[in-house]
């Protein structure tokens, strides 16, 4: 059993955890507010199944149907949470426009916000173990997995703010408005999570930081090689696809022209282990003018 896949079993449990804390919160103080944060509770748990599921089946190797390998279903995981968190806002404010026209007065808002707390500061805690494991390991699950929690944890930490002012100035209205508030935020964070994870289905390019990276490691380790050219990138979970033309002197041979992408794919794999580079070797009048110029010996 693999890190990541410990990680996402350890999300569903800590989830139910928190979920139970969070409910307990609402079942003591009738808070809608509350009730808002124990909902997105539920979405968490959901959503690291789905991440749980997602990890298994990219695990797979590569096959003859899928000769890439299956890490492209972390992009379907991180849509789906995507999708269950907008599912939440609008139940929340469905939730909170009905407590709205019959506002009522919140019972033990210390103890409620007591358990809240607590709840919270274990989110936040699980929240930057993800987060942490997701960026080293570029796992779109995990990553999605982490960043919804964190945005609980800032929704959660606004609740109990404005729950306690409910307590403090007796004003009713406050604890439905909050609800809505809360779900603003969680429409906000589904909708970057689903952005995010299209443009990995649509195998957007890796950032532009990250391109001049591979560049400047091809124009530094080509040496003997004249120019590289048509350099393309894409993202599939963890693994980066890296292809390119490479345009060496006509009379180089075929042996000396491995030689020199054996040398530019180690310089790569070394910043980027997961990478997989195809590199097309062309003779010199294949030489265009844009193109990443190879460094002088």
């Amino acid at each position: 059993m693999t890190k990541a896949i410990k990680l996402a079993l350890g999300s569903i449990a800590i989830g139910c955890g928190v979920f139970a804390l969070k409910f307990l919160a609402y079942w003591i103080t009738g808070s809608v507010a509350l009730l808002s944060d124990a909902i997105e509770s539920i979405v968490n748990i959901a959503a690291a199944a789905a991440a749980l599921l997602a990890l298994r089946i990219s695990a797979m190797p590569a096959d003859d149907n899928h000769p890439y390998g299956h890490s492209k279903v972390e992009y379907f995981s991180a849509v789906l949470e995507g999708v269950l968190i907008v599912i939440a806002a609008l139940a929340i404010f469905a939730t909170a426009g009905m407590a709205l026209t019959d506002p009522a007065p919140i019972a033990a808002p210390i103890e409620g916000l007591a358990v809240n707390g607590l709840a919270t500061a274990i989110n936040l805690g699980w929240a930057l173990v993800l987060l942490r494991h997701g960026r080293r390991t570029r796992s779109p699950a995990l990553t999605a997995d982490g960043r919804h929690l964190m945005a609980d944890v800032v929704t959660s930490a606004g609740v109990i703010v404005g729950v306690a002012l409910v307590g403090l100035t007796g004003w009713l209205a406050l604890d439905p408005i909050l609800a809505m508030i809360v779900a603003v935020n969680i429409l906000w964070s589904g909708w970057r999570m689903i952005r995010e994870s299209v443009g990995g289905l649509m195998d957007e390019a890796v950032p532009q930081e990250t391109m001049d990276e591979i560049t400047a490691l091809i124009a530094t380790h080509a040496s003997g090689a004249i120019q590289a050219h048509d350099v393309r990138t894409r993202h599939s979970g963890p693994t980066t696809f890296i292809e390119f033309h490479l345009v060496v002197p006509g009379d180089m041979t075929v042996s000396e022209s491995h030689a020199i992408c054996d040398r530019i794919e180690a310089a790569i794999r070394a910043g980027a282990p997961q990478s997989v580079i195809t590199i097309h070797v062309e003779p010199e009048y294949k030489a265009k003018r844009s193109a990443v110029q190879v460094a002088a010996d």
